[in-house]
């Protein structure tokens, strides 16, 4: 199946431009593995923005959902967290596929949001 896929990062306003291009560069290698590998169809990256555009060619919603949550990028920011004891947990919610799923995440976010972050200020 094929997916149209947006990709807009945003950064912290305190990293620094060396620590940019080092992220950027380890996207821009595994974005080029995954179109040599026939995942990425098509790669666009957009102008003047921190944007790119893919069509990858996967089995599934899931395993497009995995793909991303792999990303070099998703991995550095659990990471991030997880040094300064957060703890992430990471769920993969879709209007589309599952409303009631995401309409309950949704009333629960700002909820379950506060109690980790209460949780982290006593720590």
């Amino acid at each position: 199946m094929l997916f149209h896929v947006d990709f807009s990062v945003e950064y912290s306003a305190d990293m620094t431009q060396g620590d940019l291009f080092d992220i950027w560069s380890v996207e821009t290698q595994a974005a080029l593995d995954a179109k040599k590998s026939g995942l990425v169809v098509d790669l666009w990256k957009v102008v003047g923005e921190r944007k790119v555009i893919a069509i990858v060619d996967v089995e599934s919603m899931e395993l497009l959902d995995q793909i991303l949550l792999d990303l070099p990028i998703m991995q550095k920011a659990i990471n991030i967290l997880n040094q300064f004891g957060i703890d992430t947990d990471i769920k993969i919610v879709s209007a589309h596929r599952t409303p009631e799923v995401m309409f309950d995440y949704a009333k629960n976010a700002r909820d379950e949001a506060l109690k980790r972050f209460n949780h982290f200020l006593r720590q």
